[in-house]
């Protein structure tokens, strides 16, 4: 029986074995994991991915370390010694300065003086330097600072640290520009030599780029690499990949440790490898890498280790690719299921550098500020996309197929955990799209539990949202959602699969943005058969939703299509052609086509994004559509008043028996006061609901006051009980004799559901 399959599809015959071996959990494995994220993510926070799978590797046992590379090289170059080494790249480079590098050149001496208290004061380790940074005495400047024309534009409204932040920015996007320019072509904070990973079909030219010189960057990022094998002697190194950016200089760990510390084994996963390497033929990775592990990370990563120790027959690994006899080949014949959701761990961030960070500023988009200012720990409530449907997703690999949920009880456990670990109670839920079922029980978990959090996710814009639970999010530190419009046509969303209409989408932005929650919305062009009529369509739509003030961020970007996607596997279906039907040996998921039927979107860009800038910033919502193109575009077909309407004329949900009911407010008082009316005596029965700005007073009947005193704090999220819609009405018909439909319609109940009495 065959156990390991080449890369192209036949079977390969490793060796004799053909019953697999049982592995003693009991023993104990004798090998430590370094687990990295290679150069480069994200500047104000580590990307989760090998805090999950510490966290994991705790859970059995097994010794594990991790670093972010990334952040350690960027500490390393922004230094005053980093600076002084870099300077002295810069003059022997043989590349011809622009004016602007010489500029900079010239400023040496400025730059090596106040690199470490912008660095101090962007780990807000220094605050009171954003006094001197504003003053723009104390910053030299370069052609980034050529936009401050617009800085009181985007952030007049904002405090002084804010704005030092941005200044703060530009002063390393300054010194970013002079490392591309002279040094290192594929320098960038984000995106470090993205172009050698993005869709790269044959592994030629990354190749090429690794058998050359070291760059500056390189060395830098080696020497960090070289200290941490030093002082943790690991068995196994595992590189998490999440982007393109981090693909070339995760080759380049491998390479290093293949050459100077050929006993390390070391292998490559994470969200690169399992969208773009699922196809891989090409031995020469494996020149680099010892073994690529696919989707979830746990029992492959357990697995190799049982392996290494000779525990475990090659065949029986996991999701695994690696060379054998010169050629590509995938072992993924473990019995061993994928480890439940509730059995993974808490995510351990507990070695990495969390006060050493950086809060940026890069540009003034909301959700972008977000991404990028202020120390979020990463967290999923739930493996996978409930949804699971949308066209131009790649809803056929596992980490978006599979879909599991834990119990809210498990998530704020790891909640509390991990902020007892890192003294951070910020969270940036990462799922694919949040399941608002269990959001609510999140929240619910959170206010029984008391705890401050503050947290933000991506949504679908599904109908659950509804008001009372949006002001439910809210209460529990929701800050924020961002979610996909996409394209803001009914037509398309039809095609898209998206599960939502356009009056849909504005009705819950709607109720997001008045429970005080930031919405973002992601918004795509260029899906197939999209024309020129639509796109400005969905402009217009936009266009609305900013006036109105219910979205409040949003980011276009133009339809890709990838080869796990729905678009992808049946192109004829939505009429585009691909350009080539050649899989590469290396990467496969960008592909390149035509839309015959569809306008020609690239044209669109500009004015999409000129115009997106300007709504958010809350101007020129009178503009004509015309005005964003410099070619002639459709007048929309979309009334003026057309979000408007469907905010106005959205259907009422429908109260059901078994809606949870539940009061956000604190213990309510009942005061009753003799008063007097042309000599006549009589008695005024008030609730008094005390909130955190002020005290209420809600006229009632004695008897319904009496049963809203005792009834409401049984409707905290502290109770014991779920109350719902039906229980309640039965409770107060038993305890009144009468009917709870004209309590529940009248004017006290309206005010009180003002103050935060809900229906879930």
């Amino acid at each position: 029986m065959p156990l390991c399959l080449k890369s192209n599809g036949r079977y390969n015959h490793i060796n004799a074995i053909t019953l697999l071996v049982h592995i003693n959990r009991a023993q104990a494995l004798d090998q430590k994991v370094l687990l990295i994220t290679p150069p480069f993510t994200q500047l104000n926070t580590p990307y989760p991915a090998t805090a999950y799978l510490k966290g994991f590797l705790n859970t059995q046992g097994i010794p594990a370390c991790q670093a972010d590379l990334g952040m350690e090289v960027i500490l390393a170059l922004f230094s005053p010694a980093g600076l002084e080494r870099l300077f002295a790249a810069v003059a022997k480079s043989p590349v011809r300065l622009s004016a602007n590098a010489r500029r900079m050149v010239q400023l040496k001496e400025a730059y090596c003086s106040t690199i470490g208290p912008v660095i101090g004061f962007l780990q807000d380790k220094n605050p009171t330097l954003a006094h001197s940074i504003c003053t723009g005495n104390y910053l030299p400047e370069a052609s980034r600072f050529n936009q401050l024309a617009d800085l009181e534009w985007a952030f007049g409204t904002m405090g002084i640290r804010d704005k030092a932040r941005h200044l703060a920015t530009l002063y390393l996007e300054d010194l970013s520009d002079l490392i591309v320019e002279a040094v290192d072509p594929h320098f960038g904070f984000s995106r470090y030599a993205e172009r050698l990973g993005r869709s790269a079909a044959s592994f030629d030219e990354l190749n090429e780029a690794l058998q050359g010189p070291d760059s500056f960057i390189d060395i830098l990022l080696l020497e960090r690499l070289s200290e941490r094998i030093a002082i943790e002697s690991p068995t196994l190194v595992a590189l998490s990949v999440p982007f393109p950016g981090n693909l070339y200089s995760a080759f380049k760990c491998g390479q290093w440790i293949k050459k100077h510390r050929p006993g390390i084994k070391v292998c490559l996963g994470g969200g690169y490898a399992n969208t773009e390497l699922r196809s891989l033929s090409d031995p020469r990775v494996f020149d680099y890498i010892d073994y690529i592990t696919l989707d979830d990370g746990e029992t492959p990563i357990l697995n190799l280790m049982e392996h290494l120790e000779g525990k475990r027959p090659v065949d029986f690994l996991k999701r695994t690719f690696l060379r054998l006899d010169h050629e590509v080949v995938y072992c993924n014949a473990s019995l061993q299921a994928d480890y439940k959701q509730k059995d993974v761990g808490t995510p351990d961030y507990s070695d990495l550098r969390l006060d050493e960070y950086l809060s940026v500023i890069e540009i003034a988009n909301p959700m972008h500020r977000l991404w990028s200012d202020g120390r979020w720990n990463k967290l999923t409530l739930a493996h996978g996309c409930y949804w699971g449907k949308c066209t131009f997703c790649d809803i056929s690999l596992d980490y978006i197929r599979t879909y599991e949920a834990t119990t809210a009880k498990v998530l704020v456990d790891r909640i509390e955990t991990i902020m007892q670990q890192t003294g951070q109670n910020g969270f940036h839920f990462v799922d694919e799209a949040a399941p608002p079922a269990l959001m609510r029980e999140v929240a619910l978990e959170l206010l029984r539990r008391k705890l401050t959090v503050t947290w933000w996710t991506n949504i679908r814009f599904e109908k659950s949202f509804t008001a009372d639970l949006c002001r439910l999010l809210a209460a529990s530190g929701c800050i924020a959602v961002s979610g996909g419009l996409e394209v803001a046509s009914d037509r398309l969303l039809g095609l898209i699969r998206k599960g939502v209409t356009v009056a849909q989408v504005a009705k819950v932005a709607a109720s997001f943005t008045d429970a005080g929650i930031m919405v973002h919305a992601y918004l795509m062009y260029g899906f197939p058969t999209q024309t020129a009529q639509e796109t400005i369509d969905a402009l217009e739509v936009v266009r609305q939703l900013f006036a109105l003030g219910i979205v409040q961020s949003g980011f276009w970007h133009q339809f890709a299509m990838t080869a796990h996607s729905p678009v992808g596997m049946d192109p004829a279906l939505f009429k585009v052609k691909k350009v080539t039907e050649a899989i590469g040996a290396f990467a496969h998921n960008d592909i390149e086509h035509t839309d015959p039927t569809g306008a020609d979107h690239e044209r669109f860009s500009a004015g999409l994004r000129k115009s997106l800038f300007n709504y958010m910033h809350g101007i020129c919502f009178d503009f004509p559509l015309q005005e964003w193109f410099d070619f002639k575009v459709p007048q929309t077909r979309i009334p003026a008043d057309h979000i408007e309407h469907a905010l106005l004329h959205y259907p009422e949900r429908e109260l059901k028996p078994e809606a949870k009911i539940v009061w956000l407010g604190d213990k309510p008082v009942l005061e009753q006061q003799q008063r007097k009316k042309k000599g006549r005596s009589f008695t005024v029965t008030q609730l008094i609901v005390y909130t955190r700005r002020e005290e209420l007073k809600i006229a009632v009947s004695e008897q319904d006051g009496a049963w809203l005193e005792s009834r409401l704090p049984l409707l905290q999220p502290a109770s014991d009980k779920v109350w719902t819609y039906a229980a309640l009405a039965e409770d107060y018909a038993t305890a009144t004799g009468q009917d709870f439909e004209a309590l529940w319609q009248g004017p006290a109940m309206d005010e009180l559901r003002e103050l935060g009495l809900l229906v879930l």
